[in-house]
């Protein structure tokens, strides 16, 4: 019987296993043991006390300092990226306070302060890159794995914003806004060639090019390319000789390219982004047959953007940008024909939007900062299709398409020099979803100059979207209903910041989120079909911890600890998918020359949907160094550094109830900049 390795080699016996695992370790402290030789390099690049000061532009659409913000803003840099070898922004996040990740082996999805849906496209977060909406239109996915839009290196930081932010940025930003900004060409000041080989058979390689003209011209354009084997993997669920003994056999692998460019010049900034994925599809989801290498998804998103920003007099700033997103979807599943052979069903998405957006940002009135803006978007294509191939029988051919329309203002008022209201309000009209109002209300004590509170409330919402309103197939067992109310959302939330002295920061968070309407897929009794209904309301209430500091030394760590419960109101029941506790900490220091990086995560057991998996802790290990040679930087990182053998829930979508995740595993980079 073939069963999954853990660790992240092709088949071999146990003792050749063991070896190979051997050799990957040794091969990284080789880099290290190499490195250490060079010059010492501060990869830091960032000091805390910079970052302290660090203003953020998501919680409120301007600058401003976080502890002004209205949230709890966490912010991951590049320097964080390259430190800890965060490979996706999957990976980014799982180091963010309050937030856990899964994987089902085709996408990733993101959990929020206790609400973690299995299966869910992570419409409950509304993705932005520089500012531009990323969740696509048909089914809100916001992509977080390989699939996303812009290689993780050519991120300059990460701001999240949790809680609710309808009242400035409207539909998806239920759980929170994710606001990716990109690298400009002075940052790389060059070309830069990167180099990637991993486990399971991983290669990545990328091309920039990055230039600032004395006249403040800036050009970024970077392409890369990613493709991966995969391993072997078990499930005992299939385990007969009938099912190949439960093992999906080269049935892991993916594939992905992206191009990014983004020139900036007097004020106006264009970008223009595209990102390709195929991904192999080894669980046998949605009932199809096992083991069968035409089980597979593509997605394919892009973006062009023009922005304009300037100071249209000395208190007065104006902002307007133009935008086209579009996004395909395909998948391909394989099922048993009942006659002793098999078909495929391709199953279709496909989406196409534009819009428009213009903000003003007023500080003429004494005491009071305000943002106001109007914005509009028209969905030239929410297209869903489904189909048996080969003969062709068309199952379903949906086309839709709609508008959003959306004012939105926020004032920040000053009451007295240590009291400041923040209060938005954001009216959207929509084609799906209706008309919608959602406020935010902040109220922001500085009680001294290292000490500020926090009062907020807010409430957001998630229209249904295209999949749920009207997916209906017979051959698939499913059925519209475009009478879907959104889901709701109203929070309370009280914060305390705490600075001790100039290398050190304390934030404790509150939160208390009562949730309505939620949609869920359910069999409806009169024809067995499925049919998506309004049908959950659901409370969560936690506590969240964090404390980062700076020593003299170079030795830097960040620390959260998360308390929460969520459960459904009608049953008193724990939600699937939602950790108790989660613990993390990153932990970065300078070592014999290089820099090393320790990324540790644990995360509590998890109910799931016939039963609960254990809790675990995962450890990462990096080591980065830039003095190998000239230009050069190079860094090893091993993934899961104790081979910790640990699950995830499966969604209804899955014949299993959990699904095992990778073993020990292994990246080498290699950098050079001219």
């Amino acid at each position: 019987m073939r069963r999954t390795h853990r660790c992240a080699f092709p088949p071999f016996s146990d003792r050749n296993r063991r070896v190979a695992c051997r050799r990957a370790l040794a091969a990284s402290l080789l880099i290290v043991a190499t490195a250490a030789q060079a010059a010492p390099a501060d990869l830091t690049e960032l000091s805390l006390e910079q970052l302290l000061g660090l203003e953020v532009v998501s919680a409120s659409r301007f600058p401003q300092k976080r502890s002004e913000a209205p949230s709890a803003v966490t912010v991951i840099t590049a320097a964080d990226i390259k430190t800890y070898g965060h490979r996706t922004l999957a990976d980014i996040l799982r180091s963010v306070r309050g937030l856990h990740v899964t994987n089902d082996r085709n996408y990733s999805y993101l959990g929020a302060r206790g609400f973690g849906r299995t299966g869910d496209y992570n419409g409950r977060i509304l993705l932005l890159v520089d500012g531009y909406r990323i969740n696509e239109n048909v089914y809100y996915s916001a992509f977080i794995g390989q699939e996303f839009l812009v290689d993780v290196d050519m991120i300059e930081r990460v701001e999240f914003v949790p809680g609710p932010g309808s009242a400035l940025y409207g539909n998806n930003a239920f759980f929170g806004v994710l606001n990716v900004i990109t690298k400009r060409g002075r940052d790389v000041n060059g070309i830069e060639l990167s180099a990637e080989a991993g486990a399971f058979g991983a290669s990545k390689g990328r091309l920039t090019y990055g230039q600032s003209a004395e006249d403040g011209a800036d050009l970024l354009l970077s392409a890369s390319g990613y493709d991966r084997r995969g391993d072997n993997l078990y499930f005992p669920e299939f385990d007969s000789p009938a099912t190949n003994n439960g093992v999906a056999q080269g049935l892991d692998d993916e594939r992905h390219g992206s191009l990014f460019a983004k020139l900036a010049n007097n004020g106006f900034t264009l970008h223009a982004a595209q990102v390709r994925r195929t991904k192999g599809v080894p669980t046998a989801s949605y009932w199809q047959v096992f083991n069968d290498p035409r089980s597979r998804t593509y997605d394919a998103e892009s973006l062009v953007g023009l922005a304009y920003e300037a100071a249209y007099a000395p208190k007065v700033d104006v902002a307007a940008r133009l935008y086209y997103n579009q996004y395909d979807y395909w998948g391909d599943y394989v099922y048993d024909n009942g006659a002793g052979g098999t078909y495929v069903n391709r199953d279709e998405g496909n989406g196409a939007w534009w819009g428009g957006e213009l903000k003003l940002v007023h500080r003429a009135f004494e005491a009071h900062k305000l943002v106001a803006g109007v914005e509009y978007q028209r969905d030239n294509r929410q297209d869903l299709y489904n189909a048996d191939l080969d003969p062709t029988v068309v199952n379903l051919d949906e086309r839709h398409s709609g508008t959003r329309e959306s004012v939105y203002a926020q004032d920040e008022y000053t009451l007295r020099a240590d009291l400041l209201l923040s209060a938005g309000l954001r009216h959207e009209r929509a084609t799906i979803g209706g008309d919608t109002t959602n406020p935010r209300v902040a109220l922001i004590y500085k009680a001294t100059e290292e000490s500020t509170f926090k009062a907020i409330y807010g409430t957001a919402f998630r229209a249904p979207n295209v999949y749920e309103l009207y997916y209906a197939a017979l051959a698939t067992g499913m059925k519209a209903n475009p009478d879907l109310k959104p889901e709701e959302i109203a929070t309370r939330e009280l914060v305390w910041e705490r600075q001790f002295g100039p290398k050190t920061r304390l934030t404790v968070a509150a939160f208390d989120n009562h949730i309505s309407n939620l949609i869920a897929a359910v069999t409806d009794p009169a024809d067995s079909m499925l049919v998506f209904e309004n049908v959950a309301s659901a409370h969560a209430r936690g506590l969240e911890v964090e404390g980062e500091r700076i020593h003299d030394s170079g030795l830097r760590w960040r620390a959260s600890y998360s308390l929460q419960r969520a459960e459904d109101l009608a049953t008193g029941e724990r939600l699937v998918n939602s950790p108790r506790q989660l613990a993390k900490l990153n932990l970065s220091a300078p070592v014999a020359g290089v820099r090393a990086g320790l990324d540790v995560q644990y995360t509590d057991n998890r109910r799931t949907l016939a039963g609960e998996t254990g809790g675990y802790t995962v450890t990462n290990l990096t080591v980065v160094t830039e003095s190998l040679a000239k230009g050069i930087e190079a860094s090893a990182s091993v993934y899961n550094l104790f081979d910790k053998a640990y699950v995830y829930p499966a969604g209804e979508e899955h014949s299993m109830d959990v699904l095992r995740e990778d073993g020990r595993s292994w990246r080498l980079k290699l950098n050079y900049r001219f």
